[in-house]
């Protein structure tokens, strides 16, 4: 009896012990609220805080498809009341997916795709650029690059920006380009992305540095690249999810967490732990229909999480506010 006892007490310890930390690692809602849907269509979010406030920046169109979009501003100081900062638009052009980041000397940069639409499925595109340095004047958009390149977010690293240009669309597979820029306007090519045995090669791609200069990259449709200086060779992960529109971020703690359209039944918005080679869904947030490309950032201990969604309706713009441990 006082050997079962003794074993009984071991299990009831390591349970003890592992619980709480189960239970840390499970996300929960702490607030979800609606902050935008005055477009007809308002989708491809990124979320950014900038001078003590909270900013979101967003496509507003027709529709999905190729509609001539808007880039909508807005800002909020404490994240529920929200105001639009401004409206960039370029005459004729689709401006989609722009993604927010603040340049070493403190201004706002804004990346964006421009399509020009003809009778063919796609037109042709070239990424655009604009400059702020308080988030309501914004610069007339900067074509960047050569057509049919598509810049998709940039990422800073001393004093650098490092972004994956998307090259190629229709029949021909995607093809992703590393470059790196020290203004935002002058972009070097450094490599080309070959992933393994994959028919639908880069496409939408984030990158994060790690403390030790690892790049990491998480690439549509289901890819997860590492490398090091000077970025040339990368390593890459299979997932076994797909995920469109993908972020991720890493957390002072060092854990990576990601977010992105998960595709399934229905198509839904879903946030997952990440490593270097795994990617694992933990919640799946108020969601469907045309949804995702979040925006993420980390504060007091909450992750903020900007993302988009039909699921009620009218696609509409959304704010989440994540307790992760």
């Amino acid at each position: 009896m006082n050997r079962l006892f003794a074993i009984t007490l071991l299990i009831a310890c390591r349970f003890a012990l592992v619980e709480p930390n189960l239970r840390a690692e499970t996300p929960k809602i702490i607030s979800l609220q609606m902050i935008w849907d005055e477009g007809e269509h308002n989708a491809f979010t990124d979320l950014i805080r900038f001078r003590d406030r909270w900013w979101v920046s967003f496509r507003e169109a027709r529709d999905h498809g190729p509609s001539i979009g808007k880039v909508r501003v807005i800002v909020s100081n404490d994240g529920r009341e929200w105001r639009s900062a401004a409206l960039v638009n370029q005459t004729g052009v689709d401006l989609r997916d722009p993604k927010l980041s603040i340049m070493p000397d403190g201004r706002l940069m804004l990346i964006m795709g421009g399509s020009i639409n003809d009778a063919s499925k796609y037109g042709t595109r070239a990424p655009r650029v604009a400059f702020s340095t308080d988030g309501h004047q914004w610069t007339a958009p900067r074509k960047l690059l050569a057509e049919d390149h598509w810049l998709w977010r940039v990422t800073w690293h001393k004093e650098q920006a490092w972004s994956v240009s998307k090259l190629g669309e229709g029949k021909n597979p995607r093809r992703g380009m590393l470059y790196r820029s020290q203004d935002g306007l002058e972009w070097q090519w450094i490599t080309e992305f070959h992933l393994p045995n994959d028919t639908w090669n880069a496409s939408e791609t984030t990158l994060r540095f790690m403390p030790d200069d690892e790049l990491i990259a998480l690439t549509r449709p289901h890819w997860i690249g590492t490398s090091k200086p000077p970025y040339k060779d990368w390593s890459w992960t299979k997932m076994k999810e797909n995920i469109g529109g993908p972020n991720f971020i890493r957390l002072p703690d060092g854990d990576l967490w990601a977010a992105g359209r998960r595709y399934g039944e229905k198509s839904t918005t879903t946030l997952a732990r990440l490593t270097r080679d795994s990617y694992q869904p933990m919640l799946t947030l108020p969601s469907g229909g045309d949804n995702s490309y979040p925006g993420m950032v980390w504060h007091d201990g909450l992750l903020w999480m900007s993302y988009y969604s039909s699921h009620e309706g009218k696609t509409s713009i959304y704010l989440a506010k994540i307790k992760l441990k």
